[in-house]
């Protein structure tokens, strides 16, 4: 029999961080660690966080360590030996195709006078990365579009990403390359490990996730998910043709309330049944 082999691949923040308004159950963070430390299970983290703050979310929030991370809404993957983090120079090489020889800071110029459009943090930006505020009450449409416009005049393939900081009440615009998503990063990293599309899962929780959440990628949303994510998952799914590759958490399996952690390892118990076992034993060894 073929050794099992799992490529669980999750975003972070009201995924497997409980920074959310909901509950997380209190055994599920534990569970998900000694989980992620068993044999055949690689951890990757996919995230918008940079480097810097997925190491600070780690270290905060008791996380087990990860084989891989896809950061920086996919522009980055690095590989993670031994708390040396590795970029992967075949991705860097692999979106930059998107840019036909563009810079990063040739697109800054070129995008430097549309209004309302500010810069972010030099730490929230990176070589295939733009990243910027707008204030919520601009018409967000309206720049994009103006956006698109020059970047298409250059001939610049590119994906643009828009989310809200609802704390800070802020519009957050990122410009990457057109590849440079969660979604075409998890299929790299797939591919260059050569897993089965059966052997891979996914967990998110929001908009930013939805391209995953539709894919042909078996993906869970976790349950602490908003009803309106939930619904546009299930319609993306469904027209995509991908409808039994996404699965919704509901406290189904694993004696947990399907919120973050829970959720995640819910969404293993549904698509990876040869890891059934371990989850198992996890909550046997709670309870004792």
């Amino acid at each position: 029999m073929s050794e099992r082999r799992l490529l669980l691949c999750t975003d972070m923040d009201r995924t497997v961080i409980p920074n959310g308004v909901q509950s997380e159950h209190p055994n599920a963070r534990k569970r998900f660690a000694a989980f992620c430390r068993q044999p055949g299970v690689k951890l990757v983290y996919v995230t918008g966080r940079h480097q810097a703050l997925v190491k600070q979310a780690i270290k905060n929030y008791a996380l087990p360590d990860p084989d891989f991370v896809i950061t920086d809404v996919g522009s980055k993957i690095y590989r993670v030996i031994d708390d040396q983090w590795r970029e992967l120079s075949a991705w860097e090489m692999e979106i930059d195709k998107d840019w036909h020889g563009k810079s990063h800071q040739q697109i800054k110029q070129l995008l430097g006078d549309i209004s309302n459009l500010h810069l972010q943090e030099p730490s929230k930006q990176n070589t295939h990365k733009l990243s910027y505020y707008l204030p919520l009450h601009v018409d967000k449409d309206g720049v994009i579009a103006a956006i698109k416009d020059r970047l298409e005049k250059e001939n610049i393939d590119a994906s643009l990403v828009w989310s809200i900081d609802e704390p800070k009440g802020i519009g957050l615009l990122d410009v990457l390359p057109r590849n440079a998503t969660k979604l075409h990063a998890i299929e790299f990293l797939q591919q260059q490990l050569g897993y089965h599309p059966t052997d891979v899962v996914f967990a998110g929780d929001s908009g930013n996730d939805l391209p995953v959440l539709g894919s042909a990628i078996r993906s869970v949303l976790v349950a602490n998910a908003t009803d309106e994510i939930k619904q546009a998952a299930q319609q993306l799914a469904r027209r995509n043709g991908h409808g039994d590759a996404l699965y919704i958490a509901a406290a189904r399996g694993l004696h947990m309330n399907g919120n973050y952690a829970a959720g995640v390892l819910e969404g293993v118990w549904h698509f990876a049944p040869d890891f059934r076992d371990k989850l198992q034993q996890d909550e046997v060894d709670d309870d004792g």
